[in-house]
């Protein structure tokens, strides 16, 4: 939000995204609006057909024009949603003070007509040069037949989306100044994944900080704001207040650079003696922050909670039966091993464990209550009850008790289990020290904020939660990711099957020493191949 700046919200036909690429679903809201304006007269003919290189160049000549002089109602008639683009056509102009605007438009190419826009922004009487680059994609108009400038938000400048506005004023929240946990300060431009998280830092935490805030232009996300600001232009520079994160700057490096090597991948490292968040990013197109706020089935990394249950309601132990057969039939569904494993009719709970069979936890579903899984999860791990305060936005984790077939399937993490790798990195700090630390990225003393507690596992089942792990990490699936890391280890592997993918999604979580790291990368394959490199680069860092 911005002091002494209205803002007119975007209307149109558009999607909002719930979470991000993958994670969500598309709620589609339509706003009706007219073509651009109608004509006078009797019935004329109305064209069909994509527009011709004459009516391309016309209407976005037309349309730069209006736009240039400030006429947003004219230029709005030159567009398909006229409603809609005068709203923020007029924000521009009166919300964000741009003046003196100049567009010069490129080649065009078909129907899209790339340009450039020089203008001034003033407020207060501060000025300064603002310059970009956008294009625009002429349609034909589907009641009038007129070349229109196809509406959409990128056309004014190319970040804006649904429901953004465009305004110049004293910014909400002072900047900050945030730094890691031994002082060195952690920027965007150093640390690319942190950009969301930043700004998120700076909303919730810059008043407190003791910054005073600056002039700026800037992207007001959502309507009212809701979504925050991204800032395009500082026209006066605030003064930042100091705010300390848990981070490593060590540790966040190294992640940023371990999920560039796989597209839609994130990660997070957590300090398991106290819970502090050591290094989270990701690396995706739409910039969503997934280490936190995914919400994907874990796969096979749930059987460190699964193996928790077993343990905890007395059904079996690390070193007693769990048998691997071929198939296993729960409910009329049959559930697979991976391609090439050999099935195991003795095997322990430690041998299906390393070599995640997903048979042998599927025929287990008969020994546990619908909830026992469910009760594992919140009570003993803390997840799924809405209540971290991690101090940015975050996912607690879902485990809902399903009946049916999701029994099985949950127990292998499908069904209907959600995690991020944040929750991830949890369980597996938890299964590491018998201890629930819920979490954080700044310390609970910044604003004394509740933290969640949960009564977590006993030293019995640790002991064999740690050696099942150490054992996938030494000579199971995770053997080949963990290869060369010393020191006290352990590590869970998982392929996640989605519905319409291709490939699974792959998932890795492991600990080394004091530091616990999971990632996830979405159709990576199978865990070890994508998600648990990542997370070896992560546990090198120290721990």
């Amino acid at each position: 939000m911005r002091k002494g700046a209205k803002a007119a919200v975007i209307g149109s036909v558009f999607a909002v995204m719930v979470g991000g690429a993958g994670y969500g679903a598309y709620n589609v809201v339509t706003a009706i609006s007219g073509d651009g304006g109608t004509g006078a007269g009797g019935p004329a003919e109305v064209k069909t057909g994509p527009p011709s290189s004459a009516e391309v160049k016309e209407a976005s000549r037309a349309f730069f024009a209006a736009w240039e002089k400030g006429d947003a109602a004219g230029a709005a008639r030159y567009t398909n949603y006229a409603s809609s683009a005068e709203g923020l056509l007029a924000g521009y102009r009166d919300d964000a003070h741009l003046t003196d605007v100049k567009i010069t438009p490129g080649a065009a190419s078909g129907a899209r007509v790339p340009f450039s826009v020089k203008a001034t922004v003033s407020y207060d009487g501060k000025k300064k040069p603002f310059a970009y680059d956008s294009e625009l994609t002429v349609v034909r108009g589907e009641t009038t037949g007129k070349a229109l400038v196809g509406w959409k938000p990128s056309v004014v400048h190319p970040e804006l989306k649904d429901g953004d506005t465009l305004v110049t004023g004293e910014s909400a929240s002072p900047a900050i100044e945030a730094v890691d946990r031994n002082n060195v300060v952690l920027t965007k431009e150093k640390y690319p994944s942190l950009g969301p998280i930043l700004d998120a830092l700076r909303e919730k935490y810059g008043d407190k900080a003791g910054g005073t805030p600056g002039i700026e232009l800037s992207i007001r996300h959502g309507a009212e704001g809701t979504g925050g600001d991204t800032t395009l232009v500082t026209l006066a520079e605030g003064r930042p207040g100091k705010v300390r994160t848990t981070l490593s700057a060590t540790a966040q490096a190294a992640a940023e650079k371990a999920v560039t090597r796989y597209a839609e991948s994130s990660v997070v490292a957590v300090k398991p003696s106290t819970g502090e968040v050591l290094a989270v990013a990701n690396h995706r197109a739409d910039g969503f922050n997934a280490a936190f706020l995914g919400k994907l089935a874990p796969g096979s990394t749930m059987k460190i909670i699964s193996a928790a249950t077993l343990i905890d309601n007395g059904i079996t132990t690390a070193n007693g039966p769990a048998t691997c057969p071929d198939t296993a039939v729960w409910q009329s569904q049959t559930f697979h091993n991976l391609t090439g494993m050999q099935p195991q009719e003795n095997a322990t709970l430690s041998d299906s464990f390393s070599r995640s069979c997903n048979t042998a936890f599927v025929k287990y579903a008969d020994d546990v209550k619908v909830d026992s899984l469910t009760n594992e999860a919140e009570q003993r791990f803390g997840l799924g009850q809405n209540n971290w305060k991690t101090g940015i936005e975050s996912f607690d984790g879902s485990v809902p008790a399903s009946g049916g077939p999701d029994t099985a399937a949950n127990m292998i993490g499908q069904g209907q289990v959600q995690m991020s790798p944040l929750n991830m990195a949890s369980v597996t700090a938890t299964a590491m020290t018998g201890v629930f630390r819920q979490p954080v990225i700044v310390p609970r003393s910044l604003d004394g904020r509740e933290l969640a507690t949960a009564k977590g596992l006993s030293a019995g089942t640790v002991a064999q939660l740690r050696a099942m792990m150490n054992r996938t990490a030494v000579s199971g699936t995770a053997s080949q990711a963990m290869a060369g890391l010393g020191g006290s280890i352990g590590a869970k592997t998982g392929s996640a099957e989605v519905d319409g993918q291709a490939k699974s999604n792959s998932w890795f979580t492991g600990y080394r020493n004091d530091i616990a790291a999971s990632a996830m990368t979405q159709e990576g394959g199978h865990g070890g191949q994508a998600a648990g490199p990542i997370v070896a680069a992560v546990l090198r860092t120290g721990g």
